[in-house]
């Protein structure tokens, strides 16, 4: 057992190239981390550049801020930002050692990248996704390698929190496992690692919640905000449901909240009548000003 842990240490110690799909909030913090932490070379690929470059200077943004407080020398700054590069090519994946996806909450669109994956990065990398609901024995299915697959869900914003669920799929060979868990360890994080179950660990609890504070702000049972003191006042949490659901993002949740309502079959799942609507209104929470509520543009 002990020579298994040294070996999976001394691979994820050698992995030298991450790659990152996906420059959203989600792909960029998990950049910053593999870059910062890791000291990984890290290629940020997404079909939009500007995206890209918007994520790089984000990380710059937030690795001054690391300089001013005294956490990062500037030096480390310097160094990190020289480890980060981006493509909107994914042939530019050939000489990746790990890839973690970071796409939004799609199967056909996660097993079609992964797809594409399997046949440009080279034999020996790892395919990890972020996915927050969607089965890994399935998008394992689209690859050649499904031992070579696994679950990585890091939680939201990546940089500050701690935790990383790791989640093999039916075919993730424990090799596979084993790496993943030390290179988030490289990355400073903590692990839990679920069963290949919708929703895993975190959200199979945390979307029912949310859900249900739509409900309970649906039928008029307490205003948005006696809703969100009650919670966070009443069981010590940092914020409400529903200012919450607005951070991760209405649509993230919708989707989630559809994926576990149609794999699991059951009607305490489905989701609230308010929450499809505000996302159908494009209330996304505050990426977009407004959600459960409003989000009034920086002047």
């Amino acid at each position: 057992m002990l020579r298994a842990f040294k070996r999976s240490y001394s691979v994820a110690s050698q992995i030298q190239n991450v790659g990152i799909v996906g420059a959203g909030q989600m792909g960029v913090g998990i950049a910053h981390v593999a870059a910062l932490k890791g000291k990984k070379n890290v290629t940020i690929l997404d079909s939009n550049k500007a995206q890209s470059e918007k994520g790089i200077k984000f990380i710059d943004l937030m690795l001054q801020k690391d300089v001013s407080k005294g956490k990062i020398t500037e030096d480390e700054r310097s160094e990190t930002l020289s480890r980060l590069s981006i493509t909107d090519n994914i042939k530019d994946f050939k000489n990746s050692d790990f890839v973690i996806e970071a796409v939004s909450e799609n199967p056909s669109l996660k097993r079609e990248l992964f797809m594409n994956l399997d046949q440009i990065t080279p034999e020996h990398a790892i395919l990890a996704s972020n996915t927050s609901s969607i089965s890994i024995t399935k998008i394992a299915a689209s690859t050649a390698r499904p031992d070579k697959v696994i679950g990585m869900h890091f939680m939201n914003p990546v940089p500050i929190m701690k935790l990383v669920e790791i989640i093999p799929g039916l075919a993730t060979s424990p090799e596979t496992l084993n790496t993943t868990l030390e290179l988030a360890k490289l990355f400073g994080k903590v692990t839990t690692q679920s069963a290949d179950v919708p929703g895993f660990i975190a959200n199979r609890i945390l979307m029912p919640y949310i859900n249900e504070a739509a409900y309970v702000l649906q039928e008029g049972i307490a205003t948005r905000e006696d809703i969100d003191v009650t919670m966070k006042l009443g069981t010590n949490t940092p914020m409400g449901p529903l200012v919450l659901g607005d951070f991760i993002g209405l649509d993230t949740c919708l989707a989630i909240m559809r994926v576990l309502h149609h794999q699991l079959g059951d009607d305490k799942y489905r989701p609230c009548p308010l929450l499809i609507k505000y996302v159908d209104a494009g209330w996304l929470g505050k990426k977009t000003g407004r959600g459960f509520y409003e989000y009034p543009a920086k002047k």
